[in-house]
């Protein structure tokens, strides 16, 4: 009998191929779990910054993939429990409020690569294997319009769908608000 061959997968993930998801979004999870196991990893997941430090205090993962604010606190607080643990692991940070300031943080603590949402599971994997070259920019980015949109979105469900509290969070004026949530999203 022959021994079965390598698949890029095996060369670019090694032998421990632990991976710690830790996002509060249960959908995003459920599928990034999904994707992530179909491309080699054994995954274990976390909603909580406390549920995933009581993971790393178990045992760290060789791979991690951290969403920044979570229901109960800093997601860079996992990556250095992770980092304190086991200086090898490959850990990415994904966020929906991207600035360069978090970014730097989350570099000095560990973090490999630094995401914005939405990002998909080809990204999330090609950060996560990655070994030094920069992947290509998107072709097709959103634009300024949509990155807005999208931040105004989240704020509003974080709010409850409340105009009100997403307006004063926001730093706006509620008809204001109000006028660009009954349009369309921008392209």
């Amino acid at each position: 009998m022959s021994e079965p061959q390598d698949t890029n997968a095996d060369v670019a993930l090694g032998a421990d191929r632990s991976l710690l998801i830790v996002e509060d979004d249960r959908p995003f999870l459920t599928r990034l779990a999904r994707a992530m196991e179909s491309r080699g990893f054994t995954v274990d997941t976390a909603e909580s910054v406390e549920e995933a430090l009581a993971k790393v205090k178990a045992g760290a993962p060789a791979y991690a993939v951290v969403d920044m604010r979570l229901g109960d606190g800093n997601g860079i607080d996992v990556v250095a429990a992770i980092r304190e643990k086991r200086g090898d692991s490959r850990t990415i940070i994904l966020t929906g409020y991207g600035n360069i300031a978090t970014a730097v943080t989350a570099v000095k603590l560990g973090a490999v690569d630094y995401l914005a949402k939405p990002a998909d599971a080809d990204d999330v994997y090609a950060a996560l294997v990655n070994t030094g070259e920069r992947p290509d920019p998107p072709e097709n980015p959103m634009s300024a319009d949509r990155v807005r949109w999208e931040h105004i979105q989240r704020v509003y469900e974080m709010c409850d769908r409340n105009v009100s509290e997403t307006a004063r969070r926001l730093n706006m004026h509620r008809r204001t608000l109000q006028r660009i949530l009954a349009k369309r999203a921008p392209r």
